[in-house]
C-alpha cells in the first residue's frame, strides 16, 4: 500500500482526481502534500527594511512653491520676439530716465533761485499770457467790427491801413515812438560778441518788444549779428561799444525780461560787461530800413 502511494506522488496524480487522502484519525498514516503546493517553490522569509536594494542616489524631495517659482523663472528661456519687446521696453524706460532726469535739473535751478527771481519769472510767464490773450482780443473785435458795420468797405479800409501802418513799423520803414526801454552795454574788455547781443534781441522780442533801434540801425525780422574783430556787424553796418538798444514796449515787461535769473544781464555780466537798463514813458525808433520789393512772391489774391 505504501509503495502504491509513492508512486502516485511521483506521477503527481492523486488515487482520487489529484486529491491526498486526509489524515486518518488515530495517527494510522501522515497526510499526502497536495500537488500544487508540491510544485510552488518554498516560502522565503521577507527581507528586512531597506536590505537587498541597490545602492544610488537618494530621492529628491518634492520642491517649494518659490522654488518651483524660481526654477521656472531662472534660468530665461527667451524668443526672438520676448526679446524684441525687451530692448524696445529698455529704451522707452532709458528714454523715460534721461526725460525724469532733465526735468530734475530744472526743477532743482528752480528750487535754488531766490524768492525774488521767482517772482519775476512768474510775473514774466503771466506777461506774455496777457499779451497773447490781448491779441486775441483784438482780433476777435475786428471780426465783429467787420461784421456789424454798416459800411463794411470803409471799415475794411481803415483796418488795412491800420494793418499797413503796424507792419511798417515792423518792417522798420516808417518811425516809430512809445513807452519802453533804454538799454546800455559798456564793453571795455572786448568780450561781448554777436550771439550775446542776438540772444538780448531774441528776449527783447520775446517780452513783446514792437520796435528795436541799435546804435543807428534798425532791428527788422531778418537782422542779422556777425563778429568783426573787437567790434559786432549788424545787417553789414558795423557797430562798436557801448551797444546802446532803443526799444518800444511795455516796460513793466521789457525790464523783467533782461533780468530773470540767468538771463541777459546776468550773461553779460558773466563777461565782465556792464549793463544799465532805464525805462521811459517815451522812447523814438526813427533808423529807417528801405521797404524792399520781393523778386518772386505775390500776393495769393491778385
Amino acid at each position: 500500500m505504501s509503495d502504491q502511494y509513492d508512486r502516485e506522488d511521483e506521477n503527481g496524480r492523486g488515487r482520487h482526481g489529484g486529491h491526498e487522502e486526509p489524515d486518518r484519525p488515530g495517527g494510522q498514516g501522515e497526510r499526502p502534500e497536495n500537488r500544487l503546493r508540491k510544485e510552488l517553490p518554498a516560502e522565503v522569509p521577507a527581507p528586512p527594511p531597506g536590505a537587498g536594494r541597490a545602492p544610488g542616489p537618494r530621492p529628491q524631495e518634492p520642491l517649494t512653491g518659490r522654488q518651483r517659482l524660481v526654477k521656472g523663472v531662472w534660468p530665461p528661456r527667451l524668443t526672438r520676439p520676448q526679446l524684441i519687446v525687451a530692448l524696445l521696453l529698455f529704451g522707452l524706460g532709458f528714454g523715460l530716465a534721461v526725460q525724469v532726469a532733465s526735468n530734475s535739473d530744472t526743477d532743482s535751478a528752480l528750487r535754488g533761485a531766490r524768492q525774488e527771481d521767482l517772482v519775476r519769472i512768474l510775473d514774466e510767464l503771466d506777461s506774455r499770457t496777457q499779451r497773447l490773450e490781448d491779441e486775441r482780443q483784438g482780433l476777435e473785435k475786428q471780426r465783429q467790427e467787420l461784421q456789424s458795420s454798416s459800411d463794411q468797405a470803409a471799415e475794411a479800409r481803415r483796418q488795412t491801413a491800420e494793418k499797413e501802418r503796424q507792419l511798417g513799423i515792423l518792417a522798420g520803414t516808417v518811425a516809430a515812438q512809445g513807452p519802453g526801454i533804454t538799454m546800455t552795454i559798456e564793453d571795455t574788455k572786448g568780450t561781448v560778441q554777436s550771439d550775446m547781443l542776438l540772444d538780448t534781441i531774441q528776449e527783447l522780442r520775446a517780452a513783446g518788444a514792437e520796435a528795436i533801434q541799435v546804435n543807428g540801425v534798425r532791428v527788422v525780422a531778418n537782422t542779422f549779428f556777425a563778429d568783426a574783430g573787437r567790434s559786432v556787424s549788424v545787417d553789414g553796418n558795423k557797430i562798436n561799444a557801448p551797444y546802446r538798444f532803443k526799444v518800444i514796449g511795455k516796460p513793466q515787461d521789457l525790464e523783467p525780461a533782461l533780468n530773470i535769473p540767468g538771463g541777459v544781464v546776468q550773461t553779460l555780466e558773466k563777461e565782465q560787461a556792464t549793463v544799465s537798463v532805464a525805462q521811459s514813458g517815451k522812447i523814438v525808433v526813427d533808423a529807417l530800413r528801405q521797404a524792399k520789393q520781393p523778386d518772386y512772391a505775390r500776393s495769393s489774391s491778385q
